[in-house]
């Protein structure tokens, strides 16, 4: 009996009006047939809106609405031969001073739904709660505690994905001793059987000193032991399905075996019973079936419990304890207990706990784990870190902002792991496939069996059971059930080692086909914030001296383009005094008086009524606006001084990101707010090849159906709040993670460095797991087509070729093995380098 858990219930979170959802952990599924059973008795529960069952995670995603029982749904999952798993949760309660208060405590406990038990202990002040696993969570326990006006917490706080892995381990080691006992009991079968047919030697040994008939006593021992010891998971499982006329993969194991083994019982101990002729035994078959599947399931869930790693490693960034200054004393404490508001103490070397801002100190840290970019970042005061960074050097202290599942790390974990239940459109075929598959299988094997009886050579009936068997153990549902979700578990992890979260496993498949990415000019192609790119001092002039002055006087202006003079000024180190009879002269610029010097500055306009000749800068002025800058010019003491130019500049690594797009044959379009001087004069900067200038927010919207109603595939990416509608719009919307949350949440991906070298690296990454899945396809697909009519003996009339029962099952064992294997493949993918993008 296999069992169902259900891992995380997002009660708090409404999908739509009072419906939620939940991811229910399936145990004991072993092909795609599995999958389609448990998918539609979960949708016959009244008030399911949908379910998406995954074989390589082993989960159900499920949506439902108040109407829905979540008890049904767990006796759904009960009425197709698995269960419901239990959990035992522990409260330390705090605030009971009296039975009554036990009482209270206890009946808000039992209305929480999915609590089996509640027993309350006023002596040790805990709480014990059985519970179904994850309807009722930890925080819907605290929380009814609380409602019922007392504190409570979680004793032991274990994340789901190490109890999954430890679970995995246990039957990992279940598997590795079941087939070492399989193969011990299998190995002498397999000899006296099959070595007396090949090896004179043993023939002799066995008919001289065993006697055939004392050695099909041994084989029958042997076989029985195998095949109702390791082997009994197979007819634990496969029987109760076959009874529910809803058979799977351990039904086809079943019968196949138990017909070879039960023949050759009726040949050993009543060979009266067969035609005269056919009284062989198939001992070995029966046996080496189970020794060989049994081989397959220990190394495909030794390759499953790698696709899971990218989620393990990020569980493990997380540090266990914080260094948290209380009452004026710096104490460790467990990461659960670090709250907002708390000031956290990070030494050299150590972990960041959670996410938070810097109050004193200074350091550099390795963001690598979120960004991907190796090079650590300085942080002083007022710098944001994250949870899970690695402080280098310095210490420093911080304020927590964001703690459990808030931080950046816990939020990324969650995309991943949405992402990786995903069930991509690709997947549509293979579920049609795959519902009908096993008793397809079941037909073709009773078919061929009728076959071979009817019309085959004598002997007959010893022909039509071992092809029978032969068709029945090569089928693999396994593999077509693993081809997608294991290539999407490692793709999606990969990727988010890489800096780039598929917030939607779909978009893996819709990005692939984009043929022109649309992109926001503004913190997306460029920094986001205006900077002093140009400063040409005319004859006489010092550039600091005039920078200085100039920054004095727009240290008293608020426009961005002050703001970014002043910042240049003071990064150069530069002295700013305070500026005396400041103007701002509307539609021209400013003019103050400075340490007793005047300082004008503004357009070409106000040189002009100033009487100021700006005709030495032409050329200068000239080669700005070809740029798509506006020159602005200084005068000191009524003489010309300087030529500036403020601008947004381009990230440094955003023509290497063009050219690896075009590279891809992709199309690049810049979709902005800027006026079109700019927006054209950049585009010719980086060889983009279409603009669209001066539009509103619902003018990205607007054109970007332009660009879809050519039939083209768009992806948008951006990272304003104003680009929100543009990624919602789009067929795959991208959001620089350095952006807004509005603008994140909005997004298909997230390329969490901010760089938009993630964007080819996300588009490369999604060609290579549906090319790795197509890939599955084709193999599982293709092994079954062809290899069933073989097993069925479509060749013995032509070429007198019949495939074996054990080469059957070798082959079977090991194509889940070949799929899971060919996934984990992608676990080598390298994205982009900011070298290598250089060097093309």
């Amino acid at each position: 009996m296999g069992s169902a858990t259900i891992i995380q219930t997002r009660n708090a979170e409404p999908i739509a009006g009072t419906a939620r959802a939940a991811s229910i952990a399936v145990e004991g599924m072993t092909c795609a047939s599995c999958v389609a059973r448990v998918e539609k008795a979960i949708c016959a529960v009244p008030g399911v809106m949908s379910a998406s069952v995954n074989l390589a995670t082993e989960r159900a995603d499920i949506r439902f609405d108040a109407a829905a029982n979540p008890a049904d749904i767990v006796k759904a999952i009960e009425n197709t031969g698995y269960g419901a798993s239990e959990e035992r949760i522990e409260l330390a309660i705090d605030g009971m001073t009296c039975a009554s208060c036990v009482a209270r405590i206890e009946k808000a406990l039992r209305v929480v739904p999915g609590t089996l038990e509640a027993n309350v202990n006023l002596a040790t002040e805990k709480a014990a709660v059985r519970v179904v696993k994850g309807l009722a969570s930890v925080d819907m326990l605290v929380e009814a505690v609380r409602g019922a006006g007392y504190d409570a917490k979680p004793i032991a706080d274990k994340r789901d994905i190490d109890q999954e892995a430890e679970k995995r381990e246990r039957e990992g080691r279940r598997l590795k001793l079941s087939l070492a006992i399989a193969a011990l009991l299998t190995l002498p079968i397999f000899v006296l059987e099959m070595g007396s047919h090949f090896v004179p030697a043993i023939h002799d040994f066995v008919m001289i000193r065993i006697g055939m008939q004392e050695s099909w006593y041994l084989q029958f021992v042997l076989a029985s032991l195998t095949l109702f010891g390791p082997g009994l998971r197979f007819f634990q499982k496969g029987v109760p399905a076959l009874l529910r006329a809803a058979p799977d993969m351990n039904s086809l194991v079943a019968i196949g075996a138990f017909a070879a083994w039960s023949y050759s019982v009726v040949a050993t101990f009543a060979p009266g019973l067969l035609p005269v002729g056919t009284a062989n035994v198939y001992y070995e078959a029966a046996a080496v079936i189970v020794t060989l599947i049994l081989l397959g399931r220990f190394l495909e869930a030794r390759a499953k419990g790698r696709t899971s790693e990218a989620i393990r490693h990020l569980m493990g960034l997380q540090p266990k304890t914080a260094r948290v200054i209380r009452n004026d004393e710096t104490v460790e404490i467990a990461i659960a207990d670090v709250r907002a508001g708390d000031v956290v103490v990070v030494r050299p070397g150590e972990k960041i706990a959670v996410d938070g801002v810097v109050v004193e100190g200074s350091s550099y840290v390795d963001e690598s784990m979120i960004t991907g970019e190796p090079v650590p970042v300085q942080k002083t005061d007022g710098a944001d870190v994250v949870g899970g960074t690695i402080n280098k050097t310095g210490a420093f202290s911080f304020r927590a902002t964001k703690v459990g599942a808030d931080t950046v790390l816990a939020q990324i974990i969650r995309m991943v792991e949405q992402a990786q239940g995903a069930k991509l459109p690709i997947q549509s075929l293979v579920d049609r496939v795959t519902a009908w598959f096993v008793p397809a299988v079941m037909a073709i094997a009773f078919a061929t069996f009728l076959v071979w009886l009817v019309f085959g050579p004598d002997p007959a009936l010893t022909f039509a059971l071992v092809n029978g068997v032969a068709v029945l153990i090569i089928a693999c549902p396994c593999a077509m059930g693993l081809a997608t979700p294991t290539s999407i578990m490692v793709g999606t992890g990969r990727a988010a080692e890489m800096g780039v979260l598929f917030r939607k496993g779909e978009a893996l498949q819709t990005l692939r086909n984009a043929e022109i990415i649309a992109i926001d000019k503004t913190g997306t192609l460029t920094r986001g914030r205006p900077e002093l790119t140009d400063l040409e001092a005319a004859a006489g002039f010092e550039s600091n001296a005039v920078l200085a002055l100039i920054a004095s006087v727009e240290a008293r202006s608020e426009h961005p383009i002050a703001e970014a003079i002043v910042s240049a000024a003071r990064n150069a180190g530069l002295t700013i005094v305070e500026a005396e009879q400041f103007e701002a002269i509307p539609g021209f610029g400013t003019r103050a008086n400075v340490s007793g010097h005047t300082v004008h500055i503004g357009a070409d306009r106000l040189m002009a009524r100033e009487g100021i000749d700006v005709t030495v800068f032409a050329d200068h002025a000239r080669r700005l606006g070809d740029e798509g800058k506006s020159p602005l010019y200084a005068a000191i003491d009524g003489k010309l001084a300087a030529i500036i130019a403020v601008a947004d500049p381009i990230k440094e690594t955003t023509p290497q990101a063009i050219r690896m797009l075009h590279q891809l044959g992709l199309k690049i379009a810049m979709v902005t707010g800027d006026n079109r001087r700019t927006a054209e004069a950049i585009a010719r900067k980086l060889g983009i090849d279409e603009v669209v200038a001066e539009v509103l927010p619902d003018g990205k919207v607007a054109a970007l159906m332009r660009l879809k109603a050519e039939g083209r595939n768009v992806a948008f990416v951006g990272d304003g709040i104003n680009d929100a509608p543009a990624l919602a719009a789009a067929d795959v919307g991208l959001a620089i993670g350095t952006g807004t949350d509005v603008a994140i949440e909005s997004a298909d991906v997230v390329l969490m460095s901010g760089d938009l070298l993630g964007v080819p690296n996300a588009i490369a990454l999604s060609k290579a797991t549906i090319r790795n899945i197509k890939e599955n396809l084709f193999w599982a697909f293709a092994y079954n087509v062809v290899l069933i009519p073989v097993a069925a003996g479509v060749l013995y009339p032509a070429y007198g070729v019949l495939l074996s029962p054990i080469f059957a099952a070798g082959a079977m064992a090991l194509s889940s093995v070949f799929v899971v294997g060919n996934a984990l493949r992608l676990k080598r993918f390298r994205g982009l380098s900011r070298e290598s993008a250089a060097g093309r």
